[in-house]
């Protein structure tokens, strides 16, 4: 893959394709990646049998629900659905703006992480568009609560993630995972860790519609037990930690713009951090829109200088 300058927004260099199975809906899906122009941003592009395309925007405003993944979109047929593990590969390698061509309802499950997703982009290749990136950096606190869950962002010249997870089994327990997000650390310690769930839990959704696709090659399954059915055992000793990390990074990535600050979170989820993000982008005075002063090879985040948000909002919001 070749270097990308920081500061610059980037695409991939040529198009690459992958198929793969649905989890939740049990089809065979294709999707193809495509370089796009500047400003595009990311969009889903949902090709269906009659020969309609439907464009979404994966950004905040989209977010139609958040049951057991992230779907963007309202209606069932001008949706798409689990962007989250591919849009967290987006995110941390730095792909601002991409055309997505996907014939299925939904993003393919792959091995259940972000690794393939990673290993097509790096096929790809990065290319730099000759346009200054944007980043939305956080101001102040800004926190949410759900039950006994809750998230915030705060100030940190970085971007950093601290995700705790609390499970009533003996299996996971509490786990933690603090760290800054950069694109070699998502590679080593983040971008394998796989989608996990409860046996006892399989009928249920089954019978709801859910989990069509799930199988022990792309999810890690804990039986009535308490131990990983898989035969080859957990990745990482604390890979559902790490998983529920991946899952956040993507989530995040739908602010339409990286983000410089820290995002914690207790017990969260999907929907947890789809309402922290929007209650971040609804709060004007809790973040500012910063770019690079000049083109460089490196940038740093105290370097960063502010411009009219105004004039670039890719949340939508």
């Amino acid at each position: 893959m070749s270097g990308n300058i920081v500061g610059l927004q980037t695409t991939i260099s040529r198009s690459v394709s992958l198929s793969g199975i649905g989890v939740h809906s049990g089809e065979n899906v294709s999707i193809s990646f495509h370089p796009a122009d500047p400003d595009t941003g990311i969009v889903f592009n949902r090709h269906h049998s009659s020969g309609e395309v439907i464009s979404v925007r994966a950004v905040s405003s989209q977010v139609g629900s958040t049951d057991l993944c992230t779907l963007l979109g309202r209606a069932p047929d001008r949706s798409v659905a689990t962007v989250e593990h591919l849009m967290a590969a987006l995110y941390a390698l730095g792909v601002d703006n991409i055309s997505i061509d996907l014939y299925g309802s939904e993003v393919p499950i792959m091995d259940g992480s972000a690794a393939v997703f990673i290993e097509a982009l790096d096929s790809a290749g990065l290319i730099n568009h000759p346009v200054k990136r944007r980043y939305v950096r956080v101001i102040k606190p800004v926190r949410i609560e759900m039950g006994g869950s809750w998230a915030e962002f705060t100030q940190h010249n970085g971007t950093r993630f601290e995700i705790d997870i609390d499970f009533d089994t003996q299996l996971i327990g509490r786990q933690s995972w603090k760290g800054e997000v950069t694109a070699d650390t998502f590679r080593r310690e983040l971008a394998r860790a796989r989608t996990f769930g409860f046996m006892r839990d399989v009928e249920r959704l089954w019978a709801s519609g859910h989990a069509l696709g799930s199988s022990l090659e792309n999810s890690v399954v804990i039986g009535d037990d308490g131990k990983v059915i898989n035969i080859e055992g957990l990745r990482y000793r604390d890979e559902f930690v790490r998983h529920k990390t991946l899952d956040a990074v993507g989530d995040l990535a739908l602010a339409g713009a990286q983000f410089i600050g820290c995002y914690r979170s207790y017990r969260g989820g999907h929907k947890l951090n789809a309402l922290a993000l929007r209650a971040l982008l609804a709060d004007h005075s809790a973040y500012e829109v910063v770019e690079a002063p000049a083109r460089r090879n490196t940038v740093r985040h105290g370097e960063l200088v502010a411009v009219n948000a105004a004039t670039f909002a890719p949340w939508d919001i």
